[in-house]
């Protein structure tokens, strides 16, 4: 029996390659994708939707519709890469159904993620801000070293993303900082400093910085430094091909279809 997997949002950055880990996947049935209602991409063949070549050969029954509910019923587990507010709204569309989803999507706030949490009460939710087995093992390195130093070593994280990324700071910094407190036993909300200018004063000991850059095609680059007198330590992550985050959402959801209701992240996937 191979797993049927879907994919909400098939104009969007992720599809295509999405899609493409799908189909070579062995152990995968591509069931098809959603387009937003009005988009040109409605009333078009799947391939041509997700910009695949026109010779691709997708399994038959696979659909292209504006219905949530519609790819849902016809998927086993469907993976998410949108917005916010959509990747809720398809969250709770799939807890109704009882459907298990894998969400990349990044921006959430407080109160979207509590919506996330209810309904993952529901069904298993992976919520990852990133998919990447790397990015994956960088924060899990990230508390243990957090945990190692003492506060004399000051923590600062910085990325970089293309140019088209909207949220700042990216998710993947954001959960690199939660693994960071973490590793401090202290709370990222108490101790974060988001923005520097003019006359900040000195640093204080224990806060956790972060530093944003955006700029041309960069795929995401994560570095976390531990900075005390006379030396630093650097933990550094560069993604070159988004196709790490593809594939990590495939191995997601092919893990996700027998896990019971309950929100997971990719360190509970990879077995971290």
């Amino acid at each position: 029996m191979t797993i049927k997997v879907g994919i909400f949002g098939t104009t969007g950055r992720m599809a295509k390659m999405l899609a493409r880990e799908i189909l070579e996947d062995a152990q995968c049935t591509f069931s098809g994708g959603t387009v937003r209602e009005g988009s040109p991409f409605a009333d078009k063949r799947l391939a041509e939707a997700l910009g695949l070549p026109s010779s691709t050969i997708l399994p038959e029954g696979a659909i292209n519709t504006i219905s949530p509910e519609k790819l849902l019923a016809a998927s086993d587990v469907v993976i998410d890469f949108t917005r916010p507010e959509v990747s809720v709204h398809h969250a709770y569309v799939a807890a109704a159904m009882g459907k298990p989803v894998v969400i990349g999507t990044t921006g959430f706030n407080q109160e979207q993620v509590q919506m996330l949490a209810d309904a993952a009460n529901h069904i298993p939710i992976v919520l990852a801000p990133n998919m990447s087995i790397g990015v994956t093992l960088l924060t899990t390195m990230t508390e243990i070293v957090a945990q190692t130093l003492d506060a004399k070593y000051d923590i600062e994280i910085v990325e970089m993303h293309h140019r088209h990324k909207i949220d700042s700071p990216s998710g993947t910094a954001l959960a690199l900082g939660e693994a960071a407190a973490k590793g401090r036993n202290i709370q990222l909300k108490n101790r974060a400093v988001y923005d520097r200018k003019g006359n900040s004063g000195p640093r204080k000991r224990g806060d956790i910085g972060f530093a944003t850059l955006r700029g041309g095609d960069v795929v995401g680059e994560h570095t976390v430094m531990f900075a005390n007198d006379g030396e630093r330590v650097e933990l550094t992550h560069k993604a070159t091909d988004r196709r790490i985050f593809a594939q990590g959402a495939v191995v997601a959801a092919k893990w996700l279809v027998s896990q019971q209701p309950g929100r997971y992240s990719m360190k509970d996937v990879l077995g971290f």
